[in-house]
């Protein structure tokens, strides 16, 4: 497993669906995950601090496990088949017992972010789904991608913001 941090979300130009993007501690691979408008909402409310009336379900979540005595220890993006992603969050309950959950990567990442938990992938789904942020060859797509990654705004995401805006009350 290699673990990864959450660089931004990213808005493809040909669907209008948003993308998180992971990179590993190095910035040598990146890792595109194509999620829906409500989990992206949800990430960067976390990533740009935005405070909500009252707890969104991702927040609930991670209520509901802290008052059960339980902490995430960490999120895994463990497989990937036709283009899906499979993730599981480990919760430690207060027997010290380990308890795996299955979740979508977006999820799994809007519960990890908002409790500094780590995020791991494993090489199966790097290698299957990365973009390579230094391989020669791959060098101005690469390049590409990083200046379409460094060129979005928080105010890229007004709209998906003002579409979730009757859910913060």
């Amino acid at each position: 497993m290699i673990e990864m941090k959450v660089m931004g979300i990213a808005i493809d130009t040909a669907s209008g669906s948003p993308i998180i993007v992971l990179n590993d501690k190095d910035n040598r691979k990146a890792l595109p995950i194509w999620i829906g408008s409500a989990e992206a909402s949800a990430i960067i409310r976390k990533i740009e601090n935005i405070k909500v009336i009252r707890p969104m379900t991702h927040d609930l979540l991670v209520d509901t496990i802290e008052k059960t005595g339980c902490t995430v220890d960490r999120v895994e993006i463990n497989d990937v088949e036709k283009d899906t992603y499979f993730s599981t969050i480990y919760i430690i309950n207060s027997n010290n017992e380990e308890i795996a959950v299955d979740a979508r990567p977006s999820d799994a990442i809007a519960v990890a972010i908002r409790v500094d938990a780590p995020i791991f992938v494993s090489a199966k789904v790097l290698a299957d789904g990365s973009v390579s942020c230094d391989a020669e060859k791959d060098e101005e797509e690469s390049q590409e991608f990083r200046n379409f990654i460094q060129s979005i705004k928080p105010s890229d995401f007004e709209k998906l913001l003002k579409d979730d805006k009757h859910m913060d009350q």
